[in-house]
């Protein structure tokens, strides 16, 4: 088991850190020919996923009890500039942080924690390194499952309201050019990954 990034929008984080969300759903690529199945766990290949009508296996992006890094929209504030950006000043103790052209210390900020449109140039969550990171996840379990198969309590899981319309956020999750072959009418076949939130593990720590 490993330490890895998972990529979150922001709607997701804020699910996150209300404690609503407990699963993601991500698209199996390629998408299996076959009916998926998990592989026996003294088969050779523990942890993959089988097909019916083909001997291919294949591995989820995460596997239970790795630890994930939560990628979300972020920022520096350098301490000079903080008055500037947040009103009050510093809202945590300054840290240090070196990119490729300095040393400098502030804060870093989150684009969940401000629900309405600010003045700040916002960092892409692909970019952010891992000492940035704020939230982390431990998983508990993967699946695999048609897109359609959700139910209420899935939804649930997903941090949404019953009735809330999934179909239109998740296709907001897929680039257009995809649509036809992961948005929702296309029905893909995803993988359920479920996971809790733990606190930040120390630098090295291996998922156990």
């Amino acid at each position: 088991m490993s330490t890895k990034p998972i990529l979150m929008n922001t709607e997701m984080v804020r699910a996150l850190l209300e404690g609503r969300k407990t699963v993601t759903r991500r698209v199996v690529k390629p998408q299996p020919c076959g009916i998926p199945y998990q592989m026996p766990m003294a088969s050779t290949w523990p942890h993959y996923f089988g097909q019916t009508g083909s001997d291919a296996v294949f591995s989820p992006p995460y596997w239970t009890g790795d630890i994930l890094w939560v990628r979300e929209t972020w920022q520096f504030i350098p301490c000079i500039d903080c008055r500037l950006y947040i009103h009050g000043g510093c809202r945590d103790t300054p840290v240090t942080y070196e990119n490729k052209d300095s040393v400098s210390e502030g804060c870093f900020v989150y684009r969940a924690d401000y629900p309405e449109p600010d003045r700040l140039y916002w960092h892409p969550s692909i970019h952010m390194p891992r000492q940035v990171a704020r939230i982390f996840l431990r998983v508990t379990g993967v699946r695999v499952e048609r897109l359609q198969d959700i139910d209420d309590d899935g939804v649930l899981s997903e941090g949404l309201e019953i009735g809330a319309p999934f179909d239109e956020l998740w296709n907001r999750t897929v680039k257009p050019k995809d649509c036809p072959l992961y948005g929702w009418e296309a029905n893909p076949w995803v993988w359920v990954i479920g996971f809790e939130r733990i606190s930040r593990p120390p630098e090295g720590e291996k998922a156990t």
